[in-house]
């Protein structure tokens, strides 16, 4: 089958277009308002961007409460979604007026970022602590604004558990990272398998 998107005639009871680009890493969104109430949010179109320097993004579809607290103090953190935390993560994006703590709905323990003013996932095997470097709203074809809008962070700290490292490394099958495909489906990252790259002589 083929469809043309700007119609979205597909013929399917969902749109397929999120469990297309899957499996997507879930970043457990942390931030703080200007008025000190914690927030804790997961957004599955999330990801590491750049490597020099360090920057992830999130994307916000619609104005939701992580986008106005990063607008407002410029900080967020992103804690590492396990396995063992999916319920708890779920609990968190639950639909509250601003200011509610998804820590506390979660039964969560929030933790104070070193560099950031912004909270993390205590129980998170690992969390980055993020600066915000720029929030766009990406453009359509005809160069209108869309409903989302992307925040980009550098990373300023890093909590690493001691509990997921083995061999100088950090072993995935322990940290039993989730990642999002689509419609209600999710998955577990612990089946890990090496490849190196070819090589030419």
């Amino acid at each position: 089958m083929f469809y043309a998107t700007d119609e979205n005639l597909h013929g399917l009871p969902r749109d397929p277009f999120k469990a297309i680009v899957a499996p997507r890493p879930i970043g457990w969104i942390g931030t703080r308002g200007r008025d000190g109430s914690r927030n804790l949010s997961p957004y599955s179109f999330f990801n590491a961007v750049s490597d020099k320097p360090k920057i992830v993004m999130f994307s916000s579809g619609g104005r939701k409460h992580s986008l106005r607290n990063c607008e407002e103090t410029g900080m967020f953190t992103a804690s590492l979604v396990s396995a063992h935390m999916a319920a708890q993560m779920n609990l968190s994006s639950i639909a509250v007026p601003y200011g509610t703590d998804e820590f506390e709905i979660a039964g969560l323990t929030p933790a104070d970022g070193i560099l950031v003013d912004a909270p993390y996932v205590a129980e998170a095997f690992a969390a980055l602590e993020c600066r915000v470097t720029q929030i766009l709203q990406p453009a359509t074809l005809s160069g209108e604004p869309g409903d989302n809008w992307v925040v980009f962070g550098q990373v300023v700290g890093i909590h690493l558990s001691e509990a997921v490292i083995r061999d100088g490394r950090i072993d995935m099958a322990l940290a039993r990272p989730i990642a999002r495909l689509g419609y209600l489906d999710y998955c577990e990252g612990s089946n890990i398998f090496e490849m190196e790259r070819p090589r030419t002589d």
